[in-house]
């Protein structure tokens, strides 16, 4: 795909979601569909600090303002959600008895600043809230290839890169330019075997004078942050892989390794071994029937995507397949909370 149409791909892409939005807000269409709201909903997040302005932000969803989560649970709350702590969900929507709607917020990666700006506003609220702690990321032994592909991008007009055809010089001097290098690289990272593609991005940064390893040092807590963490009544830690590789695309060996020492790593730091587990990427594509057997025989009481969509009374019946909806940093408005809880995005 040409430079211009990535550009023009992605801008289209939100000018239709905030569109849609925009629509059910106004027109209030949750009042004349009540059963698409469902039993609730399991929130999405990422990075939770006040904004930022660098010159390329393609991971720009993956980032919510303080204001807006705050935002996000007094919209729920307004709605008569109850804040339930995740892994009490298949307990909860299995009682036919109870007919309340409820609210799960999620946090995937254990950045540093879930600590700092999220965790206060969660007491604030008294809001349960869990973390998906990825141990090499927590340990410093992998490194997060999209934001490694941010600051490089960020930083240089142009580098060299294999994506398997041998070395080429990739412009990414206009902003054009830049969207349409990140799209190729996340590309090589689906397609490529995803150790190497991972190593291959280091090494290109490296080369431009960007140590991978001290972004990841930046960004995410340490194992000390998170034991202190842990002493919150609110928080609990859920499991979210080693390496967050894509465990559709692992064997069988690497699969059970990768989610039953990530759970070990947890229960090592928080002094409980986690009872949630969240798929890396989330994503169809990333969830097969293999690895959703592998979470149950773990002992997960559940697991999470990134399939958008509301609690239904049969989700615990795949208790390895729940649904979240992203509260995304391109959407950051009240009326775009509500429409995310009606339910109505998610039909069909």
């Amino acid at each position: 795909m040409s430079t211009w149409k990535t550009s023009a791909t992605y801008l289209a892409k939100h000018a239709v979601i905030r569109a849609g939005m925009e629509a059910v807000a106004l027109t209030r269409a949750g009042r004349f569909l009540p059963n698409a709201a469902g039993r609730g909903v399991i929130f999405t997040l990422h990075h939770v600090r006040p904004p930022t302005e660098p010159s390329f932000r393609p991971n720009a969803h993956l980032s919510v303002t303080p204001h807006f989560l705050r935002q996000a649970i007094e919209t729920a709350l307004e709605a008569g959600l109850v804040p339930a702590h995740l892994h009490d969900l298949p307990r909860l929507l299995a009682d036919r008895d109870d007919t309340r709607r409820f609210v799960s917020f999620t946090l995937d990666d254990g950045y540093r600043d879930n600590i700092e700006y999220a965790a206060p506003i969660f007491r604030q609220f008294a809001m349960p809230y869990t973390i998906f702690i990825t141990r090499g990321f927590i340990e410093r032994k992998r490194t997060i290839w999209w934001e490694t592909a941010q600051a490089l991008l960020g930083k240089v007009s142009s580098f060299t890169f294999d994506f398997g055809s041998g070395l080429e010089r990739v412009a990414s001097a206009t902003p054009a330019q830049r969207h349409h290098a990140f799209a190729r690289l996340a590309r090589f990272v689906q397609a490529a075997d995803e150790d190497e593609a991972v190593a291959h991005i280091d090494a290109a940064a490296r080369d431009n004078g960007i140590d991978p390893v001290a972004i990841v040092d930046d960004l995410v807590m340490t194992g000390d942050e998170l034991r202190a963490l842990a002493t919150d009544p609110l928080f609990r830690a859920g499991a979210h892989t080693l390496t967050h590789v894509n465990l559709a695309r692992v064997d069988e060996a690497r699969l059970v390794r990768e989610i039953g020492q990530s759970a070990d790593a947890v229960a090592e730091w928080c002094g409980y071994r986690p009872e949630s587990f969240c798929y890396p990427y989330g994503t169809r594509d990333a969830v097969s029937e293999q690895t959703q057997t592998a979470v149950v025989d773990a002992g997960f009481a559940l697991a999470v995507t990134t399939r958008p969509g509301v609690l239904r009374t049969r989700d615990p019946d795949t208790p390895a397949l729940f649904p979240r909806v992203s509260l995304n940093g391109h959407y950051q408005k009240k009326r775009y909370v509500e429409a995310l809880l009606s339910g109505i995005p998610f039909i069909g």
